[in-house]
């Protein structure tokens, strides 16, 4: 008895057992380790707009130093209601509608600890951003996974509807997606939000790459709606999102959800408990950027329209198949033109050979081998990044 004790204190909880560590984060530490460019994960290697970080400066200078209330800093949530109706046309109420999260990665985990009880299935669409499954499974629910068909990655309707169930609790969007690029169209939301009410179901949506948009077949950037502004889903959807990926301060982890008044109720509680709340100074600083024109959102597309539009023939040219995003700031490959077993083995090969680093693309799926001729790179780098990591990658042909 005591030696099975010791064996389970050892090994970690059974839900430590259903996930691995993260996928991503490892291949940043193999990049640092062999030296390789680092287009595994997503965080820019340019520095932060000079302006927002002089404003977190001024808030730790005015003594900005201690607990923000819980949920959020005042004027940061006015900022955000603010930006929400100037970009979605919604009227939220800060006092009653926004909490203040450790990054959009905490405010994902806080909604579903909030809203789902054990045994509720979530849906999830594949592939998928890879903390949602182990988000659902430390919830206690039971993900039902959905997948997304290239080139395009659309879903079809008939397989959505099944995954649908008298258990289904909620369903998890990213859009812009994580790692396709994926922008969901409004039929496509509709269809989804159709099902939502049909089966009296939230929709969790991670809109972290809300500006991050490029043109489609017109010349027009693609147009992101919010799931929030479909009708009838205003009263059951959580909006997550995070300065992370717009302002380019990925490590100052400040994210927020935007939520109906009985949701952010429960939302609230649970972000208390998990980390009591995000740093004020860089709140203050947040409540700046928030206030930017939108000349700064075009200028943003802008870059990264060009940085993508670098690497994508860069690994065309290599040899690579790739799937073109419409938006967020990466781009899904197939390998298969290479020969190599698994994605993980070319992940390895690329790391430690060529000296690039990408995301084996079976970690964005709940089998792995769905994914098992696929890799993803990222672009939120320096010119002369892709310019290197280029260079290096043409060593594959």
């Amino acid at each position: 008895m005591i030696s099975e004790l010791l064996a389970r204190q050892r090994a970690g909880s059974r839900k430590a057992s259903r996930f691995t560590e993260s996928v991503i984060r490892e291949m940043t530490r193999e990049a640092l380790t062999h030296g390789a460019i680092n287009l595994a994960q997503g965080f820019p290697d340019f520095a932060a707009p000079d302006a927002i970080k002089q404003a977190a400066v001024r808030a730790i200078e005015a003594d900005v130093n201690q607990y923000a209330i819980t949920w959020g800093a005042r004027d940061f949530r006015q900022a955000i209601a603010r930006k929400t109706a100037w970009y979605l046309g919604l009227d939220i109420d800060p006092e009653t509608e926004i909490t203040v999260t450790c990054g959009s990665t905490e405010g994902m985990i806080a909604t579903m600890l909030a809203t789902v009880d054990p045994g509720d299935e979530v849906v999830i669409f594949e592939p998928f951003y890879e903390n949602y499954a182990p988000d659902a499974i430390l919830s206690d629910a039971v993900p039902r996974y959905v997948p997304l068909y290239p080139p395009d990655w659309s879903f079809d309707p008939d397989e959505l509807r099944a995954a649908f169930t008298s258990k289904t609790r909620a369903i998890v969007l990213c859009n812009p997606n994580n790692p396709v690029g994926k922008v969901f169209t409004r039929d496509e939301l509709e269809f989804i939000a159709a099902l939502c009410q049909q089966h009296d179901a939230l929709c969790f949506t991670d809109e972290i790459y809300e500006h991050i948009l490029y043109p489609g077949e017109g010349g027009d950037p693609v147009q992101h709606i919010s799931m929030v502004q479909i009708p009838g889903m205003r009263e059951r959807t959580v909006v997550v999102n995070s300065m992370s990926k717009t302002y380019s301060v990925t490590g100052w982890r400040v994210g927020y959800c935007i939520a109906p008044p009985e949701l952010t109720n429960a939302i609230r509680k649970v972000h208390d408990f998990l980390t009591v709340g995000a740093a004020a100074p860089l709140q203050a600083a947040g409540a700046f950027a928030m206030s930017l024109p939108p000349e700064y959102y075009e200028r943003l597309r802008g870059d990264y329209q060009a940085r993508r539009d670098l690497l994508l023939p860069a690994l065309e040219a290599a040899g690579f198949r790739t799937f073109c995003p419409d938006g967020a700031y990466y781009i899904m490959t197939d390998i298969s033109d290479f020969g190599f077993e698994s994605d993980v083995e070319f992940a390895r090969h690329l790391v430690r050979e060529v000296g690039v680093a990408c995301v084996p693309g079976s970690s964005f799926y709940s089998i792995p081998e769905r994914g098992v001729q696929q890799v993803r790179f990222c672009f939120c780098k320096r010119d002369e990044t892709l310019w290197s990591a280029a260079e290096r990658l043409r060593s594959l042909r």
